[in-house]
């Protein structure tokens, strides 16, 4: 998948599902940026296929949308289908989301893992655009989502939160959940982070790291800590990527 720009669109419509809050805006695809403010809503309780569509249709009210649009998932997604959910719901798993958003809209939809759709946003308009190379996007938050460019072509579904380390996946050592829920100073959280990206390091030798989710806008206080072969910085849209990339993949692949 290239990160390439959309083909007579300026502007798209891109909604980000996470494990704690369902976010959306419509997107100016020339340079990037939302074209409003955006709307979040809490990811309801249960997560289950039929309510969090009923937020995603919510959140798509707020700007009266009624175009093509992408829309991300914090699993697997193969062709629209959602093949796993570490952070929502079981019930998810097997659910044909894009189908199912298009039934709903009438639209033309694109579902995408929500690390990659924030790798392909920073390809195209972040901290990886014109980078050569393998470049890895990390999104730290609920868990820890994952892309891989490769001169700017993404190699989707790669979920390197679920690598283990130290007898359990990653993202339950070093998600930035986790130095909430465990109280962790900023420091001892980036031993954690430490273990896991000289992990990959070694594993991927990649050209760049960059990192996204919430917690970058501090990537001050944890980032200087990390002691790597490879630069690693913050994602150059933070955490508005996942957002840009997937009404970017919405563009790109709407019919017309």
């Amino acid at each position: 998948m290239e990160c390439v720009a959309p083909q007579g669109r300026t502007r798209g419509f891109g909604i980000d599902v996470g494990g704690s809050g369902i976010k959306g805006a419509p997107v100016d695809l020339t340079n990037g940026e939302f074209a409003a403010e955006r709307v979040r809503l809490d990811t309801p309780e249960p997560s289950t296929p039929e309510n969090v569509v009923e937020v995603i249709l919510e959140v798509l009210s707020a700007f009266d949308w009624t175009e093509p649009f992408g829309c991300t998932f914090p699993g697997i997604v193969i062709r629209g289908r959602i093949r796993s959910a570490a952070n929502v719901d079981k019930s998810w798993v097997g659910v044909d989301l894009a189908a199912v958003l298009g039934e709903r809209t009438g639209q033309h939809v694109i579902v995408v893992n929500d690390a990659d759709a924030a790798g392909v946003a920073e390809g195209r308009f972040g901290a990886a655009a014109g980078v050569d190379g393998v470049v890895i996007v990390t999104t730290l938050g609920t868990g820890i989502g994952s892309a891989v460019l490769h001169d700017g072509v993404l190699l989707p579904n790669t979920e390197f939160g679920h690598l283990h380390l130290h007898g359990k996946e990653a993202e339950k050592h070093a998600a930035a959940s986790v130095r909430e829920e465990k109280g962790l100073s900023w420091e001892e959280w980036a031993e954690r982070l430490q273990d896991f990206y000289a992990h990959l390091e070694f594993v991927f030798s990649p050209d760049l790291f960059i990192v996204g989710g919430g917690v970058s806008k501090k990537a001050d206080r944890f980032l200087p800590l990390l002691d790597l072969r490879t630069p690693i910085v913050p994602a150059g849209l933070l955490n508005d990527a996942g957002i840009i990339g997937a009404a970017l993949l919405a563009a790109e692949g709407a019919p017309g």
